[in-house]
């Protein structure tokens, strides 16, 4: 599939409106202050079912008319949501089989959001109804920038309803319960099949579960979540409604969706992201999260379609952000793809569940400094617009380097039974990723088996299940002259969760150079040390080498002297395994070390450590958003305009602690950041 970039007119900036939460009286204050803060876009309708439809079939959208014709007055453009991740209480009382099940047999009772099965026939048609009815509404609207289909799909169910259409998803998969049995290992604690009508989910269990079965009902609820996108899309497409379509996927730690096939439907991949840490690796977080998205839109542009603006949720309470931290990080989205400023929510709750959560006006009202950063950051989205144009071939970033990424990964992972409860595949993911972003160098990230043309260096972090795709996808890199580093625990199984004998990895065994004999698990907060003195954690491995040379040996405890990681010569390229989780000053000094070699440099070099610095290319020019989020102040000298400031860079320009720098380049321009007194 070749994506058509998604460029519209300027950034969208705004956040989730929810006003049928406040009296009419505040909607006017509302677009007054939205036009003051340089305001955009407004997401509106995500929880309205219940007043779009307050008896089934019966609709009164006179309060959604005037919404929209408020905002389109006042010039800003609308995304409008289908309401179907909150089912009104006429809904679940009129279709009780139709609220979710837990593992454990317990029905969920209305009275909060995403009480639904999305297998539910009810829930579906209910779905598909009240999508067809606002797409035919308002599918033409001249305010309509874009479809929000649902919101965050990922709600678990196993009813009966759930194991039917299992059933089915397994039947179109498998053919046979033979084919089925073979595939599950069913010969395991006498769990073979003799009848389809024997297959449940994996419910609430004495016991450990099957973890083929696991995994593919996993895979099963990716699928029917799509399925049911694709048939409010197919409403709003009967419509009439050309609008582009989107829903917004989560980021950092809830994972149920397969991505790479969902954003094959969407004509824009959206995500939400919240940091999960107070700390200064929130940066890297947000660099995370923009490279992962964009990743799933093909390398080009994305839409940030929620974030806090001043506050974090960690440990229990939710934590002080610092609005200008909330512009730089917005900025940090945008260099890597985005062409959205959104935020949930416009204007904070006075009550409900989310009353405390982070808003563009907050309980303190305008006069605030969340409120004039919100009015900053209107102002800089506005004056770098002509950033949203990508180039001719829709990619946004330049990077030779890819780290694969798939959810299928992530749930073999999420297994109970495995050597260790202790190793995550979102934590294996970011750790790589964390030790590139400090080390300034810009990464993609790319879905298994896919095309890796242009990359030169190539990431697999502790990938357990591999298929033959996969495989022959790594064997091609190197063999073409890639430099392929992998990760312990990596190409252990197959793609049905097989694990390959002989020897770890079995899928990987010959390309690697060695075997692994046995794993060692590390326990929590445990470490080894290698011979360079760096440490490793969460992991270990006994080695046995082939062909392959040793880089580090472990010093002490069992594995002293043992290989820790090794290299070996393929075809034109190189295989490096790292048997360990290296800590972050060794990780990122062997990804340096490999990228130098294939000829691949950080943005700019000897760049200040806190001091974070993108290329964002553009349709006529290319962007470097320098990110200052040290304590003192940076010089940028270059060939270039400061979009924000106006001034030539040439002679360089002052960067205040906590700011940041958006330049349009001269062509081959070259740059030094350094920190000033």
């Amino acid at each position: 599939m070749t994506r058509t970039p998604f460029v519209p007119d300027r950034f969208w900036f705004g956040g989730d409106y929810n006003p049928e939460q406040w009296p009419r009286e505040v909607w006017a204050q509302d677009v007054e202050l939205m036009q003051r803060a340089g305001v955009t876009t407004a997401t509106i309708g995500v929880f309205s079912w219940a007043l779009l439809e307050p008896e089934e079939g019966r609709y009164d959208l006179g309060w959604l008319d005037d919404v929209i014709e408020m905002l389109h007055a006042g010039g800003i453009g609308v995304v409008l949501a289908t309401p179907t991740a909150s089912p009104p209480p006429w809904f679940t009382a009129a279709h009780p089989d139709a609220l979710p099940v837990l593992a454990d047999g317990t029905r969920l009772w209305h009275g909060s959001r995403d009480t639904y099965c999305v297998c539910a026939p009810a829930y579906r048609e209910a779905s598909r109804s009240i999508a067809g009815v606002l797409a035919e509404r308002y599918g033409s609207h001249p305010a309509l920038q874009a479809w929000h289909i649902h919101n965050e799909y990922g709600t678990y169910c196993w009813c009966d309803h759930v194991a039917t259409a299992f059933r089915t998803w397994l039947q179109g998969r498998y053919g046979t319960l033979e084919a089925l049995n073979e595939v599950w290992w069913t010969t395991f604690w006498s769990q073979h099949y003799e009848s389809w009508d024997q297959v449940v989910p994996p419910r609430a269990t004495q016991y450990l579960h099957n973890p083929t079965q696991a995994v593919d009902f996993r895979r099963f609820f990716s699928d029917e979540m799509l399925d049911a996108l694709r048939e409010q899309k197919e409403q709003i497409r009967a419509a009439g409604s050309s609008a582009p379509v989107t829903t917004n996927f989560m980021l950092p730690t809830w994972n149920h969706l397969e991505q790479w096939g969902w954003s094959a439907e969407l004509d824009v991949p959206s995500v939400d992201h919240y940091l999960d840490t107070t700390g200064p690796d929130g940066e890297a977080h947000v660099a995370y999260a923009g490279d992962v998205t964009r990743g799933w839109a093909d390398g080009g542009p994305w839409l940030l379609m929620e974030q806090s603006i001043s506050s974090i949720s960690v440990e229990g309470r939710v934590a002080f952000k610092d609005p200008a931290r909330a512009v730089r990080n917005s900025l940090g989205y945008v260099a890597r793809g985005s062409q959205s400023s959104l935020f949930f929510q416009w204007r904070a709750s006075a009550a409900g569940s989310e009353a405390w959560h982070g808003a563009m006006v907050p309980h303190a009202g305008a006069d605030s400094a969340t409120f004039r950063a919100v009015c900053e950051l209107g102002a800089v989205l506005d004056s770098i617009a002509e950033v949203v144009r990508p180039p001719a071939d829709g990619r946004v970033t330049d990077s030779g380097i890819a780290i694969w990424w798939h959810a299928d990964g992530w749930w073999a992972l999420d297994n109970a039974g495995l050597p260790s409860d202790h190793l995550s595949y979102p934590d294996a993911v970011r750790s790589v990723h964390r030790a590139a972003w400090h080390a300034g160098l810009p990464v993609d990230f790319a879905r298994p088996g896919a095309d890796l043309a242009g990359y030169r260096v190539l990431l697999v972090p502790s990938m357990f299940a591999m298929d033959d795709d996969a495989v022959r996808s790594a064997e091609a890199f190197v063999a073409a002259g890639g430099h392929l580093v992998v990760w312990p625990f990596t190409g252990i199984a197959d793609e049905n969760l097989h694990v390959v004998t002989g020897g770890y990895p079995g899928r990987l065994r010959d390309l690697v150079g060695l075997r692994v004999e046995h794993l060692a698990p590390l326990a929590p907060g445990e470490t080894v040390t290698l011979d360079d003195g760096s440490t490793g954690s969460v992991w270990s491995e006994l080695v046995q080498p082939d062909d392959a040379a040793v880089l580090r040996r472990y010093r002490g405890g069992d594995l002293d002297g043992r290989p820790a990681v090794t290299r070996v010569q393929r075809g034109a390229g190189t295989v490096t395994y790292v048997s360990t989780h290296l800590d972050l000053a060794a990780t990122r000094a062997l990804l340096e070390e490999i990228a130098s070699g294939a000829g691949i440099a950080p943005v700019v070099a000897d760049r200040p450590a806190d001091v974070e610095v993108v290329r964002r290319r553009g349709a006529d020019h290319d962007y470097l958003f320098v990110l200052n989020h040290s304590g003192a102040p940076a010089r940028v000298s270059g060939p270039g305009l400061d979009l924000v400031g106006g001034d030539r860079t040439d002679n360089g320009v002052r960067v205040v602690p906590g700011g940041y720098l958006v330049v349009r380049e001269d062509a081959d321009a070259t740059w030094d950041v350094t920190t000033t007194d």
